[in-house]
């Protein structure tokens, strides 16, 4: 007789003098199964379809025309707004297209597979027909509004349709089209204000949304590999990170250019010298969160939501603002 068979047969006696004998579970307890996400109804899998928490991507870019605005032409403030519109309807849209082409690879990611197409919730006849009205909206609101130079926006179209059709599978091409996007609406913003695009500043954008987009990149490998996305097979996290560190220093030093540009004197100096701790900041803590916290998936959260981020920008903004009122009055 074993050890084992000792101690079962001491247990069933115990159980026997105690009344007890009920079967006892001798295997080791396992963890319960996670739970599914609870499904949700058809208009807001149809509202997350379209990503509303992206959409501030819109308003955070395309206002800085104003910023270049001398005076304020009339209709200046309807012609932004009409443009945020349009490019609020080109990303939907895009986004939409782009979830009907990865469905299949989303559903291998452990966080995209819960996203609406992919797990389901919206079938994609439903997707289709939404797609289709955002183009009706996209086309008319682009024809009959008071913008009337858009070519950005049908720019921004096209590379992502190429992207969806095959681009976002080639290695850098795959982040610098995503970049462009940025770009293009920065100068969708200038056109319908009627201001001149400064190179330092759309050079910055870009390089800024470069830093963001290999930021998610380096997110995706580490959190789901590289199945999901056959771009990532080109990256490797160290490259990704020298390319992170160089497009953030372009970054930084390309804004304080363009407010050497768009700053008058005598406050030139004040606003350079003012925004390099907060610009210098602003990237070192989004580097901390990416690198050290590990939260680089969703770039706009961690814009709106970290409070070290907000008040940098809050206090940013206050020392900008100050100095662009002093220069111009």
């Amino acid at each position: 007789m074993t050890v084992h068979d000792v101690t079962v047969h001491d247990r069933t006696e115990d159980d026997t003098r105690t009344g007890d004998t009920r079967p006892r579970n001798t295997a080791p307890p396992t963890e319960p199964p996670p739970r599914p996400r609870p499904s949700r109804s058809l208009p807001r899998a149809l509202l997350s379809l379209v990503r509303p928490g992206q959409l501030p991507k819109n308003l955070l870019v395309v206002p800085l025309a104003l910023l270049d605005a001398q005076t304020a032409p009339q209709g200046l403030a309807a012609r932004t707004a009409w443009a945020v519109l349009l490019f609020t309807l080109a990303s939907s849209l895009v986004y939409v297209l782009n979830d009907l082409s990865d469905r299949h690879r989303d559903r291998l990611h452990p966080d995209k597979r819960h996203r609406p197409i992919a797990s389901g919730q919206v079938s994609v006849s439903a997707a289709l027909a939404l797609g289709t009205g955002l183009a009706l909206l996209l086309t008319a609101a682009a024809l009959y509004g008071p913008v009337t130079d858009w070519w950005p926006i049908a720019v921004y179209l096209a590379l992502n349709l190429a992207y969806s059709r095959g681009l976002k599978h080639v290695p850098l091409l795959d982040v610098f089209i995503v970049a462009i996007g940025f770009a293009l609406r920065v100068v969708q913003g200038h056109l319908a204000g009627g201001t001149a695009v400064r190179g330092w500043m759309l050079v910055s954008v870009f390089s800024l949304c470069l830093v963001f987009v290999l930021g998610k990149r380096r997110h995706e490998m580490t959190a789901g590999g590289v199945s999901h996305r056959p771009s990532l097979r080109g990256y490797s996290v160290p490259f990704l990170d020298h390319l992170i560190a160089l497009c953030a220093g372009v970054t930084v030093i390309t804004f304080l250019l363009n407010l050497e540009e768009s700053v008058g004197a005598p406050h030139t100096d004040l606003a350079i010298l003012g925004s390099a701790p907060f610009a210098l900041f602003a990237m070192a803590r989004y580097l901390q969160l990416l690198h050290v916290d590990g939260d680089g998936g969703e770039p706009t959260r961690i814009l709106l939501r970290d409070r070290a981020m907000v008040v940098n920008f809050l206090l940013w903004a206050l020392l900008l603002g100050g100095t662009l009122l002093a220069a111009r009055y």
